[in-house]
């Protein structure tokens, strides 16, 4: 008996071992139901996946745990504990995954079908909303379903911190904008419920792709929103037109960062001479600071890594040198940008006055409503507007 536990706690030992390396997938192949090529197949496995370990090799075969947490068997030589480029990778013409290189995406990838979707913790529609995906946005994939109703792994990681998970049947080949342009105009005018799905798929999917298709997006999704007649989306679609309509006529680099070249804060009347002043001149402008604090910059993007904060303005303070780098400004009454004489970005600007003006200076994202970027030479203004008002502007640099 006490020679017939040992054997068993050696074998837990052993899949225990192999839970705790890693085993990459060194081909396409499939995973089976059973240990046969025969056998029914649960899903596709590209180049690159990781898998899990379930049991010691037996007879050319490994039972697995893919990414998606389901269980099954595949050929032990597609197994490897890490991969290399001699590696013969062997097609699977029936495999949907993607290899990157589509300028999309750099590594295994499938694209997002539906609009405003819910990428989840775990494969439980109950579980936590990790992230909402917009229609057209790439996601990594390196194990597929074959049942359109079970749940992939769209993060490429089986770590827990990361995983995300979405049902099979919501991911596939790039949506083409124009087959849904036509799939729009072919519904009935009735149909307020599939014109609004479809329009809403229409317009993600335009904010992914070229500047040029948000107009013609814009203008089906409008109809639809005239037809719901809800005042707050009336606005936000409005202000949407009006942002596509600047980016349709976005400014070359250079005219941009002309425009910018000269750009000072006013903080209480005080200049700060291109985005900087003397120490000295912002504490006689401010006091001393509510909180200092020391960050971390490795990639030394700032003047110091001593920081100060006031109720209304972030800044970098050199106190050695006497220089002080504004970071980030809070506007009010006393606090604005000015960019050259008449072209100012202060506390009574309207977020519709700031896109009619400056639209075709700015980067604007679906994912980031009310906030929009304007490029300096090695950073850019980050510009955020709350209840149509302008509320802060921030100094981002590329590291």
């Amino acid at each position: 008996m006490k020679k017939y536990l040992f054997v068993i706690a050696l074998l837990f030992c052993a899949v225990l071992m192999h839970s705790q390396d890693r085993y990459f997938i060194n081909s396409d192949t499939r995973l089976y139901t059973s240990a046969n090529t025969s056998a029914e197949f649960l899903g596709y496995f590209k180049y690159g996946a990781e898998v899990q370990l379930l049991s010691e090799s037996k007879n050319g075969w490994y039972k697995v745990k893919a990414d998606n947490l389901s269980e099954g068997f595949i050929p032990e030589k597609y197994v490897a504990t890490r991969l290399n480029a001699a590696d013969i990778k062997v097609k699977d013409n029936e495999n949907p995954i993607l290899e990157g290189g589509d300028n999309y995406y750099g590594g295994n990838h499938l694209f997002v079908l539906v609009a405003g979707l819910k990428a989840r913790a775990q494969p439980d529609k109950n579980s936590k909303i990790r992230e909402i995906l917009y229609t057209g946005d790439p996601v990594a994939i390196n194990y597929l379903p074959k049942n359109p109703e079970e749940w992939v792994n769209i993060s490429g990681s089986f770590n827990d911190e990361y995983a995300k998970f979405t049902l099979r049947k919501f991911v596939g080949k790039r949506p083409d904008f124009n087959t849904l342009l036509k799939d729009f105009d072919k519904l009935d005018v009735t149909n307020v419920t599939e014109r609004k799905t479809v329009g809403e798929r229409i317009v993600e999917l335009a904010w992914n792709s070229d500047n040029a298709t948000l107009a013609p997006a814009y203008q089906r999704y409008y109809e639809v929103v005239k037809q719901l007649n809800d005042p707050k989306l009336l606005a936000d679609t409005e202000l949407n037109i009006a942002i596509a309509k600047g980016l349709a006529k976005h400014k070359k680099q250079e005219e941009i960062t002309a425009f910018t070249k000269k750009s000072e804060f006013v903080i209480k009347g005080t200049k700060t001479k291109s985005l900087f002043l003397t120490q000295k001149d912002l504490e006689k402008t401010l006091g001393k600071p509510a909180k200092k604090a020391t960050i971390s910059d490795e990639c030394g993007l700032y003047i110091s890594e001593v920081f100060y904060y006031y109720p209304d303005l972030e800044a970098s303070v050199d106190e050695k040198q006497n220089k002080a780098e504004i970071i980030k400004v809070f506007i009010n009454e006393t606090n604005k940008l000015v960019f050259t004489t008449g072209a100012a970005l202060d506390g009574s600007l309207t977020e519709k006055a700031f896109i009619e003006k400056y639209g075709s200076y700015i980067g604007a994202s679906i994912k980031n409503p009310h906030s929009y970027s304007i490029p300096l030479e090695d950073s850019e203004f980050r510009i955020e507007f709350k209840d149509g008002k302008l509320f802060s502007i921030e100094i981002f640099y590329y590291c």
